[in-house]
């Protein structure tokens, strides 16, 4: 007849005094109460291990922090996960370890590892300003919990005071990145789905704008306050560089010399400096070039064609020609950016074909293998647009001083 164990009761185990050398007190299916000579009493489960059939024992804590009832509900869970040839020491484990890595996994550790990503499909300046308003407006609030533990709650509460203060683009912003890192979470395994997938709903949507631009009729305007900026030459050229090469503000001041090639009249920037980390060529007119003969005395010794006057090691900043035009009275009215606008809306006013006024551009579809079609197809159409577009340039700087002056030069024609 199988042995029956008696099981135990709280006055026993209350009243277990520690003797010369280790005993068991035996509650029934396993459980112990093991009592050492120095006193203290550990809650044990003898039990064999699932597949290898070893005889092992697992610690449930001591007594009296663990008690009678505790000890038995655990055993309970400890005999249903043995039933299901699950280890309960090793399940034990398993939880710890994922609950140490969860909790180590903070919303700052997790964003930084998505950052690192996403760096490679965005500029260094898009990367740093995505990291730099994570660290201004989120970090200090959010940033040591552990992922598992942000809710839309606290990213909400978060994010309000931005937008009590009216900021409902940067409000816009940062609910995109919050759930780009919580998507990038869910799909590395860290957690099973995304808690802010619609925190964006609980503010009010910025209204849609645009970067402010002028209208063509205004390029002399703009010209003849260029001429007569109080700006350093660098500044200067920058701006006319831009202008006529059609680019992003950050894609201008970074222009390197190695990106330049003289004998075939083209500027080739790598792919990792664009916005779309697609490599973009800009044919180079006879005005281009002249501004890079400009820029040459000045930046030859630097690698980059616009450096900073501080230090020749790197460009200047990206905001440099923003902070020239609003000097030059364009506050509002407009960037740097938009010069790619004023660009765009003369050319389609001209006619010239809109795929080509895009290509030239550098904006992009969805379709990979198209785009690199009609980048090698539309290269040599963007030749006679560029040229038109400086020689337009030129005329509006009539009588303004133009840095690319062609008053002793013949003019390019298409």
């Amino acid at each position: 007849m199988a042995r029956t164990t008696k099981p135990l009761t709280n006055t026993e185990v209350a009243k277990a005094k520690p003797k010369a050398k280790v005993y068991t007190l035996s509650d029934g299916g396993g459980l112990q109460l093991r009592v050492k000579p120095n006193g203290s009493r550990i809650w044990l489960l003898d039990y064999y291990r699932p597949y290898s059939g070893k005889r092992t024992s697992i610690s449930f804590g001591s007594y009296p922090n663990i008690g009678l009832a505790d000890a038995r509900a655990k055993r309970d869970e400890s005999r249903a996960l043995l039933a299901k040839n699950i280890d309960p020491k090793e399940h034990r484990d398993e939880l710890a370890k994922t609950q140490k890595e969860a909790h180590g996994n903070t919303l700052k550790k997790v964003a930084a590892d998505w950052l690192e990503i996403k760096k490679a499909s965005v500029t260094p300046e898009h990367a740093h300003d995505s990291w730099r308003s994570l660290e201004l407006h989120v970090f200090p609030e959010l940033g040591r919990v552990p992922l598992h533990k942000v809710t839309a709650v606290k990213a909400i509460a978060a994010i309000k005071p931005i937008a009590a203060k009216g900021s409902l683009e940067t409000v816009k912003r940062l609910c995109q990145r919050l759930n780009e890192i919580m998507t990038f979470a869910v799909n590395t395994g860290l957690i099973p789905s995304n808690p802010l997938s619609g925190i964006n709903k609980a503010f009010q949507a910025p209204d849609k704008q645009h970067q402010p631009t002028l209208q063509p009729t205004r390029l002399p305007e703009l010209m003849q306050a260029l001429s007569r900026a109080s700006i350093r030459l660098t500044t200067r050229c920058l701006i006319e560089w831009q202008l006529h090469t059609m680019v992003r503000p950050g894609e201008a001041a970074g222009t390197r010399w190695d990106e330049i090639d003289f004998e075939n009249q083209v500027w080739n920037i790598p792919a990792e400096r664009m916005k779309k980390r697609k490599a973009h060529t800009v044919p180079l007119t006879s005005q281009t070039v002249a501004l890079l003969e400009v820029m040459k005395p000045i930046s030859a010794r630097s690698d980059f064609v616009f450096p900073s006057d501080r230090n020749f090691k790197t460009h200047t900043h990206p905001q440099t020609a923003n902070m020239a035009l609003k000097r030059m009275g364009f506050n509002k009215q407009l960037v740097a950016h938009g010069l790619r606008s004023l660009a765009s809306t003369s050319l389609n006013e001209q006619g010239f074909d809109p795929e080509v006024i895009e290509s030239a551009l550098a904006h992009t579809g969805k379709d990979q293998v198209s785009n690199a079609y009609n980048r090698a197809q539309y290269i040599q159409r963007r030749i006679p647009l560029m040229v038109w577009w400086s020689n337009h340039i030129d005329q509006a700087a009539t009588g303004n001083l133009s840095l690319t002056g062609t008053a002793s030069r013949p003019r390019l024609t298409s």
